[in-house]
């Protein structure tokens, strides 16, 4: 079942989803003026936590929604007015929110870079010996701290890992690039490659190999990082990914005695 869907509906997609994780519309993603509101355990959600997030936020580089519990309505009003959605993840600005968090018994988590395909496969030339590994082949490697980025640490029925693949030097497993199904259309890739394989192609050859493949299968596959891991966005634009949105929410802050 081959999927290779238009830029246009890939991006409506990614929208859909996110509206159902911030309680929102579609189109307040496109407005210029930022968005507040009550935080949703929607069960069509990318399942990350198993209660609703105190607060998360997310832009697409206009403005930013913000969907948070209503006792922190009133500062985060006074708060984003006269900003522009995008600088609000500034250090500066963030420093304000993190302050006020910690009030509330939370801090901010990582900020996640999320990529989205181009509209097309790519042609994959690669001399690397290939294992494919469906769902119940992955499992002999939750545990391995080679992977850590590949597959989670276990498995996660909510949002399972349904297909990875291997770089193989004999019987050594040089690199893996495995993609967990966070909503049943959205699969999430992520690739990690051993300290003495790196810089060889390995992990342009596996993230592209398997973004194909989850095309083939139905699927619309994207890809997130951090701030400052520059490998992995050369990673992500090698493989005809381009960064899309950005997102971050709250978790508890251990050092307070409090938290909802």
């Amino acid at each position: 079942m081959s999927f290779n869907p238009g830029k246009k509906e890939i991006e409506e997609k990614i929208k859909n989803q996110l509206a159902v994780e911030f309680n929102c519309s579609p189109q307040d993603f496109d407005k210029t003026e930022n968005i507040i509101t009550t935080e949703h355990q929607h069960p069509d959600r990318r399942k990350f936590s198993d209660k609703p997030f105190f607060l998360q936020m997310a832009t697409l580089g206009k403005n930013t929604v913000i969907s948070a519990d209503e006792s922190i309505h009133p500062w985060l009003t006074n708060w984003v007015k006269g900003k522009q959605g995008i600088w609000l993840f500034e250090q500066h600005n963030y420093f304000e929110l993190e302050t006020e968090l910690r009030k509330h018994g939370y801090k901010m988590a990582l900020t996640h870079h999320m990529f989205v395909p181009e509209a097309k496969l790519i042609d994959v030339k690669t001399d690397l010996k290939i294992k494919w590994l469906e769902q119940n082949d992955i499992t002999p490697f939750y545990g391995n701290e080679n992977f850590p980025n590949a597959i989670c640490d276990k498995f996660k029925p909510e949002r399972p890992d349904v297909l990875a693949v291997v770089a193989m030097d004999g019987d050594k497993s040089m690199g893996m690039a495995g993609c967990s199904a966070d909503t049943p259309e959205l699969w999430q890739i992520g690739i990690d490659v051993l300290p003495e394989y790196r810089g060889r192609g390995i992990a342009k050859s596996l993230v592209t190999l398997l973004r194909n493949e989850t095309f083939r299968r139905g699927a619309i596959p994207y890809y997130g990082t951090s701030l400052a891991n520059l490998p992995s966005w050369k990673t992500a634009l090698d493989c005809g990914f381009k960064p899309f949105w950005v997102e971050a929410e709250s978790q508890p802050d251990e050092n307070t005695e409090f938290t909802k």
